[in-house]
């Protein structure tokens, strides 16, 4: 430490003027959460689609002894819930004893489900690059957003999907006729000046914030060091998007016949919001805006929700305490049910936009999971995962031991190599997911 500070302590206001501008600025539009260059459009070949992902946890998860086949194989018996996808059979494989190795602690596990970092309720943690991030840092610059990060009822600020290669959370959009607007609203002449302006404005304040803070390190510690190196490194990450941003702003935005959504006004309307997400999520695969999106259905931040044909009488998060009372666990099957056919409706509607000879379904890669094996004791191991479409051999049940996980990320690696990535690693995988072939 230098001596000019070996004997004081370091004023607040002091690591405020050198770091705190980045976070007081406003979350422009464009500030989008991946580092790409972006080209003049859309890099879309209709003679060979692009690959795309959708990953999508529901942080209370699934009833394990309404979701998990009983058989396993390509002959496997349907669960309950899994009869509602009948007619998407040979569309998906849902995997049995799988998890991500040393990730524990209940319910702060969900910010792990697409980066499989370690330890995620200790002290200290701190997060790694997602597997949307991954992907788009690496082809988000062939489209217009490098990715999507949305959410239902999401704890503001505190959960997320999407993280960057800092370990920066990226938040979630929420509204559906946001996510409608960004896609394909075009602002006039004036609109994009004033966008452009804003960005200009972004980047000389990341410019000066950089500067400020290099001239602070001399004065610090190793620990504070450190601290900061971690923020400038998620300076510089949105200094890129910034620059990406500005390339797309003037670029026509596509056309759709979709109306614009009505954002549902009360959180109790959950199921609206998650089909209205998942509809969003389709147009702007379809219209190819963007190839990695992600989706957090924060559950837990849910209160007494409602489910069609059925009387919701507990809060979500109270109703996965069940301690086997059936009466909350007849109102758990309702409410998961109902995730299920949304999930058949999403594949349904992708499906019927046919590219080339294939449909969008065959196009995309859906991870449909939990961070939760089982709410009710927050266990983090054997978690309901669902795998559809994207190009692989599907209508199995993948069963792996139940006591002795096998590593998802693992499906990770097959996901990045689908998309023609080269990749033989993602966090804690051990290679290709064991089982799961492509066609």
């Amino acid at each position: 430490m230098s001596t000019s500070l070996k004997n004081k302590s370091l004023p607040r206001r002091t690591f405020l003027r050198g770091v705190g501008v980045g976070i007081s600025l406003p979350l422009l539009d464009a500030m989008l959460p991946a580092v790409a260059t972006a080209s003049q459009k859309s890099q879309f070949d209709v003679n060979n689609p692009p690959r795309r992902m959708l990953g999508i946890c529901n942080n209370l998860g699934l009833l394990p002894e309404q979701f998990f086949p009983s058989t396993s194989g390509s002959q496997y018996e349907l669960s309950p819930y899994l009869k509602l996808l009948e007619k998407h059979r040979d569309d998906f494989t849902v995997f049995s004893g799988v998890s991500h190795p040393d990730v524990d602690g209940g319910h702060p596990a969900d910010i792990c489900f697409l980066t499989a970092a370690p330890h995620p309720g200790s002290g200290g943690f701190r997060n790694t690059i997602s597997l949307d991030q991954y992907i788009a840092e690496r082809v988000g610059h062939l489209t217009r957003f490098p990715s999507l990060t949305l959410g239902v009822n999401v704890q503001k600020g505190q959960r997320s999907l999407s993280w960057t290669g800092a370990g920066v959370l990226i938040p979630c959009e929420e509204k559906p006729s946001s996510v409608y607007k960004q896609l394909f609203l075009q602002g006039s002449e004036k609109e994009i000046r004033e966008q452009l302006q804003k960005l200009e404005v972004g980047k000389s304040i990341m410019d000066a914030v950089e500067g400020q803070t290099k001239d602070l390190v001399r004065t610090l510690g190793p620990k504070d060091r450190d601290r900061v190196d971690q923020y400038l490194t998620a300076v510089r990450e949105l200094e890129l998007r910034l620059e990406a941003s500005e390339k797309w702003e003037e670029v026509p935005k596509p056309k759709t016949l979709a109306p614009a959504p009505l954002d549902p006004s009360d959180p109790k309307e959950y199921m609206e919001k998650v089909r209205l997400l998942y509809d969003m999520s389709k147009l702007a695969l379809e219209t190819d805006s963007t190839r990695a999106i992600t989706l957090l259905l924060d559950s837990v931040n849910s209160p007494t929700i409602e489910v069609q044909g059925a009387d919701i009488q507990e809060g979500y998060h109270n109703l996965s305490h069940h301690g086997k009372n059936q009466k909350k666990l007849q109102q758990l099957e309702a409410i998961d049910q109902w995730h299920m056919r949304l999930l058949d409706e999403l594949f349904s509607n992708l499906k019927g936009v046919k590219e080339g000879n294939e449909t969008l379904l065959d196009r995309t890669m859906i991870v449909y999971g939990s961070n939760l094996g089982n709410a009710n004791t927050h266990v983090t191991t054997n978690l309901p995962v669902l795998f559809a479409g994207g190009g692989f051999r599907h209508g199995q049940h993948l069963a792996f031991d139940t006591q002795d996980n096998y590593p998802l990320p693992n499906l990770f690696v097959s996901m990045l190599q689908r998309m023609g990535l080269e990749a033989d690693r993602f966090a804690t995988s051990t290679g290709t997911m064991r089982g799961l072939d492509s066609i």
